[in-house]
């Protein structure tokens, strides 16, 4: 084999899969068609499961300092604004969400420790650290260069990379919503077909300053302004783009500007600028054979609530565990098929929420009800706690076996004894467990007790979620969990309290 495992897209989720699959001990060719990142306005922020993803694998203090920087930019950009918007929660089809309505003593808002920090972070930049990332743990990085075809056989995949061809195990793509390997492995795409044309763009405008900042839903469409300077959204409810792929001209921005807003905007330039539409389908299953989907190549949807770049970097941390200890050899039966069984149930949520948003943001009076009514139970404590529970990813929990309140959850970052935090522990991708002991070197030892929970015992997956948890003092189900996601590749090892 040239290499254990050929990723097609070096995007975000292409490079944190990389990142994961290199944690354990796998040999990872990424082949990106760009040669530099996309500097396309995309995705500004991350939700607190994505945060916490990258801040235990030690990436929190490289986006910190973007995310000062972000946050500045927005901050002077509200300074000069007539009326400065509260802080929000976020918002469902524009509806926003008062910040201060959001019950943050919810249990389901568990220590999250600083990832709970990371907010206003572009796409941009969460691709530069993986990239470094990626390629610092021995990615192999391949820019300029695209897919364009493999063949998949019982004992692995041959890729063809412009004119040469590359030996790998397996092969993943997350070369986005027109995948490329999707189309050609043959996995169903079903969903729903598009009804907007959206344009989002960084310009240089004229007369801005009579849009307003925020969200504005108007008798034709609706347009975004702000929170950077410069940006400017627009949805028009006229079928989708005739041409998704030329650039966005000065002229079309203009004019759908003008007629979403009835602002007589003049754009003199523009910086970056992109058409999207609400086009929602979902491979119905992310593997088959040797070949495995994540990502956009998974699954498209409108870019409302901010979910898929946060999609995708789930879809990576879950899958790249897995697949490196069935490249190894020592995954137990079946541990590569809960990829699709963990994740595309969220995908299939992220999918319905989506275009729950889009229903509610149409120029008719039946949108104009419903959102009437979505407006009064977001504004309640119960309706923003909620909405913030869902946005922030807290809420997905995955069917481990195991009934305890943390099973299947993302781990809380516990505080040890010892001053450490959970998050330390799992820097290098390995399981960690909690008040108990295991001869396996994949499993690190966690050095205390959890300050304020003493009596408890856990067993964090390398991707941070809780695969087993109790606090009666015992470890009954310890061992049947272990050997359900870790196989017993050492038959004789114990587990002891």
């Amino acid at each position: 084999m040239d290499f254990d495992v050929v990723i097609s897209g070096g995007g975000p989720v292409g490079l944190m899969l990389a990142g994961e699959l290199r944690l354990g001990g796998v040999d990872v060719l990424v082949v990106e068609r760009r040669t530099e990142i996309d500097p396309t306005l995309k995705a500004g922020s991350i939700n607190l499961a994505t945060g916490e993803a990258l801040y235990r694998r030690g990436l929190l203090e490289r986006l910190e300092h973007e995310t000062r920087q972000g946050m500045a930019q927005v901050k002077a950009m509200l300074s000069r604004a007539k009326s400065a918007p509260p802080p929000i929660a976020g918002h469902f089809g524009g509806i926003m969400v008062g910040l201060d309505l959001v019950d943050f003593a919810d249990p389901a808002f568990r220590d999250a420790g600083p990832a709970a920090n990371l907010q206003l972070v572009g796409q941009q930049t969460v691709e530069k650290v993986l990239a470094e990332h990626a390629t610092g743990l021995g990615a192999v990085v391949r820019r300029g260069a695209e897919v364009t075809g493999f063949e998949a056989d019982d004992d692995g995949v041959t890729v063809f990379v412009g004119g040469d061809r590359v030996r790998a195990g397996w092969l993943v793509g997350c070369d986005g919503g027109r995948s490329l390997v999707r189309k050609l492995a043959g996995f169903d795409f079903p969903g729903t077909d598009p009804e907007i044309t959206g344009r989002q763009a960084l310009a240089d405008l004229d007369g801005a300053d009579a849009l307003g900042l925020g969200w504005h839903r108007t008798s034709t469409g609706v347009y975004v302004h702000g929170p950077l300077p410069g940006r400017i959204l627009t949805v028009e409810f006229d079928g989708p783009p005739a041409d998704r792929t030329s650039p966005v001209t000065v002229a079309e921005l203009q004019d759908s500007i003008r007629r979403v807003s009835g602002v007589d905007v003049t754009v003199r330039s523009i910086r970056s600028a992109t058409r999207f539409t609400d086009n929602a389908r979902q491979a119905t299953t992310y593997r088959r054979g040797r070949v495995l989907l994540a990502g956009d190549a998974a699954h498209v949807h409108s870019p409302f609530g901010g979910q898929g770049l946060n999609l995708g970097i789930g879809d990576a941390v879950n899958l790249g565990w897995k697949l490196a200890a069935t490249v190894r050899g020592d995954a137990p039966d079946g541990l590569l098929d809960t990829y699709p069984v963990e994740r595309h149930p969220i995908g299939e949520w992220v999918l319905e929420w989506t275009r729950a948003q889009i229903a509610a943001m149409r120029p008719d009076p039946h949108a104009k009800a419903l959102r009437s009514v979505l407006t009064d139970l977001l504004a309640t404590g119960d309706g923003a706690t909620y909405l913030a529970k869902k946005l922030s990813g807290v809420l997905h929990r995955y069917p481990v076996g195991s009934d305890h309140d943390l099973a299947g959850k993302s781990a809380p970052d516990f505080e040890f004894t010892d001053g450490s935090r959970l998050a330390d522990h799992c820097r290098d991708g390995r399981a960690v467990l909690i008040g108990a002991r295991i001869d396996d070197e994949r499993v690190r030892p966690a050095p205390g007790e959890v300050v304020g929970r003493p009596d408890l015992k856990a067993l964090i997956r390398p991707d941070g979620h809780v695969a087993w948890a109790a606090e009666d003092g015992g470890t009954a189900g310890l061992e049947e969990a272990f050997a359900t996601w870790f196989g017993t590749r050492n038959p004789s090892h114990r587990i002891f309290a």
